[in-house]
């Protein structure tokens, strides 16, 4: 491997199968043994198989998490890894981590590893804050005194001075992902590897974060692989990205460019019944099921900028679950920008989910004053505080104008509309 390469993939793939623990049979795990460890052959498994196309029903036991990823990232880089929920960025990861083995190809990397891939990674509960920087500190290879050098530096910067001394199993989520970064980026690996847990963390501590990764990387010249949803957050950080889909390298590059291929796409428009939908974040023990928006007498889909908006949204509760409910969305422009962000909470409402397998909730917009084209609405639903069903761009509906300035001109510049009063003083 080039001196100047700090990881490299060569035909790399891991291959699963669905449902099961190894080969599910005696016979496929003996076939396999024996073919592999003894005659020295490829393993059969490997030539069947699909590409991990979550939105297709399986044809097949076996599927492709990853399939022939090839890629060299050199030292100094900051690449971010993204593409849609399922198409294998945290499997590469685990993999670049030792956390799994790859079915096929070769890993080949230059120094130590730190990785951050969800909360609680490498941590033991039972042992003291102070205790896992130590231990996390042994297995980077470093030395007690190099340990203790930083220790001062990755309490303050977790911000959990005051438990530093307690069990990490007492820690909540957000003081155990503010440690677990900490350990990650002080003890200066040669390589850092981050996935989306920081979204665990309070909107302080994402600045922070992110604003040391930038310095791990520019300052400190170590190379960073980071996986996020924020195109925000990589646009800032990383200088080249990889965009995976279904399990595959679709294209690699400038940072810049990969992200514009990334969202500049027609979104993956379900209509307004997601009951079957499945391509969303969280652990969906409620999701969203038909939903309607429009402006009274209209079809679904039709809204007016000068009258009220209603949205009835469905909630699916197939366990009817009780507890407290928040219920968020977001609406988009054709070229991806955020227009608005709504919220229950933000008009300090709460919902307790009744006993039912499904209900509606309903909100009323006085108007929405954008200017006339398509828009795309995506849901984000809260239970018990935690974020289990996110997903974006799901619904298109059309604002019309109705004269909303009274002037009999419609606007096609700008996006939002707002009341004028104009005078000569």
């Amino acid at each position: 491997m080039d001196k100047n390469i700090a990881i490299e993939f060569q035909g790399v793939g891991k291959q699963y199968r669905l449902g099961r623990v190894g080969t599910g049979t005696l016979q496929h795990d003996l076939n396999r043994f024996w073919q592999t460890r003894i005659m020295g052959r490829e393993d059969p498994y490997l030539k069947i198989g699909e590409v991990n196309d979550r939105s297709q029903k399986a044809h097949s036991d076996y599927v492709w998490a990853l399939k022939d990823i090839n890629f060299k990232v050199e030292q100094g880089d900051v690449v971010g890894i993204i593409g849609k929920n399922g198409a294998g960025k945290s499997t590469l990861l685990k993999l670049l981590s030792h956390i799994t083995a790859p079915s096929t190809g070769d890993i080949f990397y230059r120094g130590r590893i730190a990785s951050l891939l969800e909360v609680g990674t490498g941590f033991h509960g039972e042992l003291t804050g102070k205790e896992n920087i130590y231990m996390n500190g042994a297995v980077l290879g470093m030395t007690k005194h190099e340990i203790k050098r930083k220790l001062d530096d990755i309490i303050e910067f977790a911000g959990v001075e005051k438990y530093i001394d307690t069990p990490v199993k007492r820690y909540s989520s957000g003081m155990t992902v503010r440690l677990g970064f900490a350990v990650a980026a002080f003890l200066e690996p040669e390589i850092l590897v981050v996935d989306e847990v920081l979204t665990v963390g309070d909107a302080e501590f994402q600045k922070r974060a992110i604003g040391k990764m930038d310095d791990v990387a520019k300052n400190g010249g170590r190379t960073v692989l980071f996986v996020s949803h924020n195109m925000t957050s990589v646009r800032s950080l990383c200088n080249n990205g990889i965009l995976l889909e279904n399990g595959t390298i679709k294209s690699a590059g400038k940072i810049n460019d990969i992200v514009d291929q990334y969202i500049h796409k027609e979104p993956n428009l379900q209509g307004f019944d997601l009951t079957n939908y499945t391509d969303f974040q969280g652990n969906g023990c409620l999701r969203i099921g038909k939903v309607e928006i429009s402006t009274e007498g209209e079809p679904n889909g039709i809204v007016y900028n000068t009258k009220p908006v209603t949205l009835r949204i469905e909630i699916l509760n197939p366990q009817k679950l009780s507890g407290a409910l928040e219920v968020a969305g977001r609406i988009r422009t054709k070229n991806h920008f955020y227009t608005l962000y709504f919220g229950s909470r933000l008009k300090s409402t709460v919902f307790k989910t009744p006993n039912k397998e499904s209900f509606y909730i309903e909100v009323i917009f006085d108007k929405l004053a954008f200017i006339p084209g398509t828009y795309y609405l995506g849901f984000e639903l809260k239970f018990n505080s935690d974020i289990i069903y996110w997903a974006d761009e799901l619904v298109a509906f059309e604002i019309k104008d109705n004269d909303f300035y009274g002037s009999g001109d419609i606007l096609n510049n700008g996006v939002f509309l707002a009341d004028q009063h104009w005078k000569i003083l």
